[in-house]
Formats: structure tokens, sequence, C-alpha cells
């Protein structure tokens, strides 16, 4: 971080010296957040989105089961809103995992 500093000289008389430091913040802005997504498919059991709800998003057996519900009424449903490399992860995981139970389960991320 870079503070800027304003130096405002007064008079030069070396007895009465009304120099003022001012130290500015730097603004930060929040990074973006990734809205992570289920998609719905006619071939992925509802159990298994559950257990995946569970596992990787930490969600009570009725929570995951109404967001399933939603996904599978909808076509999609948010699952959680994370940083850019949290969402990332997510969506590896559940892709890996899925693909290693031979389901066609799609998890996506898009910018909030």
């Amino acid at each position: 971080m870079i503070l800027d500093k304003i130096i405002m000289a007064g008079p030069s008389d070396d007895d009465n010296d009304t120099s003022v430091v001012v130290e500015t913040k730097p603004k930060t802005k929040r990074p973006p957040l990734y809205k992570v997504m289920l998609l719905n498919d006619d071939y992925t059991p509802m159990e298994f989105v559950v257990a995946v709800l569970e596992r990787f998003f930490n969600m009570t057996h009725a929570e995951a089961f109404e967001i399933m519900l939603t996904v599978h009424k909808k076509g999609v449903a948010v699952v959680g809103v994370f940083s850019h490399e949290i969402a990332e992860t997510k969506v590896a995981q559940v892709m890996d995992f899925a693909r290693q139970h031979q389901h066609p389960l799609q998890c996506t991320m898009e910018k909030e």
C-alpha cells in the first residue's frame, strides 16, 4: 500500500513552522464475488445432488433437499457465493466428484 503524503509549507521562519503532514489511506475495493450454481439434468439421482450439497457446501440434509428441489423444478439454483478462487475450487470438486460417480451433474460459476 502506498500512502500519499501532502506537505503544506507555511512561512519560511524556522521559529514558526506550520508544516502539516496529511496521510491519506488508499481505498481498497472488495474482491468480486461469484455465484456457484448447480444445473438440472435428467440423469443425476436426486439423492446424489443432496449428498453433493451436504459434502461440498456444508448444508444440512433439509437445506440440501430444498436446494435440490429448486434445481429440479427451476433448472438451476445458486448453492453459494464465494471469492473467485473458492468458487473455482468448489466447481472443480463437484465436477470431479460427479465424474467419478459417472453422473452428468453440471456445476458452474458466474460473477455476482
